[in-house]
């Protein structure tokens, strides 16, 4: 009886204990997510109306790479530090990490370079999260969680989905497995930094995939072909942002040298196609697509200077490129699938992000909260069939792998040739 009587007791004071770290971690990464938003914003409006300001790319890179050397310890491993973290390493996540990816990303956005915003989000979120459960002595397995909710509150409140951010920061840790010990904590993280963010007046823009098409053999067929090209494209992103970084690493031993020449390629690549198109956050990509009034290579060109941004170690996300590579490759596959073109670039949006994150659950999630429950289905479909066609390495190299992808199968494969043989 007694035992029976002190359980409520147990879950009242692990649900008050959390709900207090959550609503910390919200607080700091909402105020946090809104400042760094704003200045988004700022910059970005600054770079369009100073084109020249492209020039000074090249020094802003080698000043933050020596930052980074000279100040940031383990800092320069950047998301991946937060992810192994969160799967048990007992490695400190320095609260410099802060402002150095912070105002990296800032600066990296107001010289012109084609980043996004997640990976700032995330390792803010993850050393404020530490910081948090630092002051709370938590256990490791209580510190694996923390870091969680930390992951889950700085995707959330840079996007405006609490409920995707919740669930990515349980999934991005391990291909083939969602951390569901730590769904409490990172849900009303996700949720009190999504609602601090909004309440200083950040807006997040939304886009409409217009009417959903009638469900048909054919419609499947061609949502198959789609899925399949989200997924490779979704590869071919992460694969090239690996080899990039080895070329560079090979050819320039010292970083900040290596930041300097990577911006200064990124400014010849835009002389040399004398567009302006893919830098910074490139927002209007997404309009574009959208409206189908975007070039049918506009995937091409995004996936190319991002590349070439990410590759040179320039601070910044890759999400937000993800979701315009793949808004764009949707709007342009559209007119050759015969397809509604906001439908299919609604789908490409969530699509190629699953397949190069490998975290498709949260990107289903994302479709719904983003474009609505009426396609949801649909949603489902394109993040697993692009998540199954993007291979077991995505953008993230700490991500584990609990099951390979192609291991799905080999139950099927083995029965089969076990009747072969008899």
């Amino acid at each position: 009886m007694e035992r029976k009587l002190n359980m409520p007791i147990k879950i009242s004071i692990y649900m008050f204990k959390w709900l207090l770290i959550a609503s910390l971690i919200g607080v700091v990464m909402g105020t946090l997510s809104a400042f760094f938003l704003k200045s988004l914003d700022a910059v970005t409006q600054i770079r369009l109306d100073n084109p020249w300001l492209l020039f000074l790319l090249p020094v802003s890179g080698a000043i933050f790479a020596f930052l980074y050397k000279k100040y940031g310890g383990n800092a320069i491993r950047g998301n991946n530090l937060v992810i192994d973290q969160a799967n048990g390493e007992q490695e400190n996540i320095p609260l410099r990490l802060i402002p150095l990816t912070l105002f990296g990303t800032i600066t990296t956005h107001l010289f012109g370079g084609s980043v996004g915003r997640e990976g700032t989000a995330v390792q803010m979120g993850g050393a404020t999260a530490n910081a948090i459960g630092q002051l709370f002595r938590l256990e490791k397995i209580e510190r694996e969680i923390v870091i969680i909710s930390g992951i889950s509150a700085g995707f959330s409140s840079v996007f405006g989905t609490p409920l995707a951010g919740t669930i990515f920061g349980l999934e991005v840790l391990v291909i083939g497995r969602l951390r569901s010990d730590g769904l409490f904590p990172s849900f009303f993280a996700a949720f009190f930094a999504n609602f601090v963010t909004d309440s200083f007046g950040v807006t997040h823009t939304h886009y409409n995939m217009g009417q959903i098409p009638n469900w048909s053999s054919l419609l499947f067929v061609k949502i198959m072909v789609a899925g399949v090209c989200f997924g490779v494209v979704g590869w071919l992103f992460s694969r090239s942002i690996v080899w990039v970084k080895k070329v560079y690493a090979h050819w320039f031993e010292n970083v900040v040298l290596r930041n300097f020449i990577g911006g200064a390629i990124v400014v010849a690549a835009v002389f040399v196609l004398q567009t302006q198109r893919y830098l910074g956050l490139s927002l209007p990509l997404l309009k574009d697509a959208f409206e189908g009034t975007n070039h049918w290579f506009d995937f091409l060109g995004k996936l190319f200077f991002t590349v070439l941004s990410l590759g040179a170690g320039y601070q910044g996300g890759e999400v937000t490129p993800l979701f315009e590579i793949g808004a764009t490759l949707g709007s342009s596959l559209a007119f050759v699938l015969h397809l509604s073109v906001p439908f299919l670039a609604g789908l490409g949006f969530i699509g190629v992000f699953s397949g190069a994150t490998n975290t498709p659950v949260a990107c289903f999630i994302m479709g719904i909260e983003l474009f609505g429950s009426e396609a949801a289905l649909f949603f489902f479909m394109i993040c697993l069939i692009s998540y199954m066609c993007s291979g077991n390495a995505g953008i993230y190299s700490a991500q584990k792998i609990e099951t390979e992808k192609g291991n799905l199968f080999l139950p099927i494969l083995t029965y089969w040739q076990d009747r072969k043989k008899k």
